[in-house]
């Protein structure tokens, strides 16, 4: 079997999805894109092209290793997100070559069904209670939502009293039942977020999401030595040595994101490096369907898996949503608050080419929020 096409289709609402064709009639779909650079790693998969046009698809691992290594220049967002795409692509052919589903080539399914959470409240959230208490009613146990808009370094004790306050609405909403995940998106300085995790730690959020910056990632272990709230990163590291410098140094969760890290090859890799430490994995996954099935595939996979992201009705998605995508939407249809484990070859779903060659007509230019402070400086989104 061997390649003989690649195409990408820049789809609303901010998605990228890459098809691979072989010559025996078997197609993979995969989604390479980094979040308003959707267009720059279109660039990024289509150089990578040649290397994989006329090869056979299923020599995967080294396919990865020439696509991750054979440039002189190594890693970062673009590079990665785009070798995730192809090897999700390669993962979804091998699969419907073999009449199996992806996490049946990974050693078979470690459980039957993977618990899902639902975003509520948007970018700067407000009303959170009400969207927490109908997520709940509609089946999800667990939730999650950015704690904060904008923050200034040391913000003042009224902002930082507005996420306690906005956090302690959700968790009387919810109740101890359930779970509450609080996304600080990078938004809090180490000094905030020192000084803001002991208030958050009687609503036992399931866990606190890049309370910093991947930057300042070495300040992880302080944090959690100062709070017994389980904290997370990861959706903005992108391959197991970049995770290397997380995993054992403080976070309770690692989330890698399949359309970012490489793929699925390179974040069951870090699953396994995460295991070794003790470290539970939530990927990330605010994207499209490609992705969602692709980390699905994984968390079937992955003995040390917690909880799994999706964006069906996020607050993004505004126009188009996942399911539009497919041809059948019942792998990507949750029940209770939960994904079934599916027996479909490949990523086990069907994406529908006729809407996904319609709506590339129409395309995207998403770009990311621009804040800024009152002072008029840069605000972190």
């Amino acid at each position: 079997m061997k390649i003989v096409s690649m195409d990408t289709f820049l789809v609303p609402p901010r998605w990228l999805f890459l098809r691979i064709r072989t010559d025996e009639g078997i197609t993979g779909w995969g989604e390479p894109v980094v979040e308003g650079r959707a267009e720059t790693v279109r660039a990024a998969v289509a150089e990578l092209s040649d290397h994989l046009i006329g090869e056979d698809p299923l020599r995967i691992e080294d396919h990865w290793q020439v696509l991750t290594k054979g440039g002189f220049y190594r890693g970062g967002p673009v590079l990665s997100s785009a070798v995730a795409g192809i090897d999700q692509a390669l993962w979804d052919i091998a699969g419907k070559s073999a009449g199996l589903p992806v996490h049946q080539l990974l050693g078979g399914p470690v459980r039957e069904k993977v618990r899902m959470y639902a975003w509520i409240g948007g970018d700067r959230p407000a009303e959170v209670a009400e969207l927490a208490a109908a997520q709940i009613e509609a089946g999800f146990t667990a939730i999650k939502m950015n704690g904060s808009g904008e923050l200034t370094a040391v913000d003042t004790p009224a902002r930082t009293m507005e996420v306690v306050q906005r956090v302690a609405a959700v968790r009387e909403a919810i109740g101890p039942d359930h779970d509450l995940v609080v996304d600080l998106h990078g938004r809090a300085s180490t000094a905030m977020a020192r000084g803001l995790l002991p208030l958050l730690e009687p609503y036992l959020p399931l866990f606190v999401e890049e309370a910093v910056l991947p930057e300042h990632s070495r300040n992880l272990a302080a944090l959690a030595a100062s709070t017994s709230i389980p904290l997370a990163t990861g959706e903005r590291l992108y391959s197991r040595w970049d995770f290397r410098d997380v995993i054992g140094h403080g976070i309770a969760v690692a989330q890698p994101d399949v359309s970012h890290a490489c793929g699925i090859s390179e974040v069951r890799r870090i699953a396994s490096m995460a295991e070794t430490y003790d470290v539970t994995m939530a990927p990330h996954c605010p994207l499209g369907p490609i992705s969602l099935a692709a980390s699905l595939q994984l968390a079937f996979a992955i003995p040390n898996f917690l909880i799994q992201e999706q964006s069906v009705g996020i607050h993004y998605n505004q126009g188009n949503d996942l399911l539009d995508y497919l041809v059948d939407p019942d792998p990507l249809t949750f029940t209770a608050g939960y994904a079934t484990r599916t027996t479909r070859p490949g990523l086990g779903i069907d994406v529908d080419e006729a809407e996904v060659e319609r709506m590339a007509r129409e395309g995207h230019r998403w770009r990311s929020p621009l804040w800024r402070h009152p002072d008029g400086s840069f605000a972190e989104w």
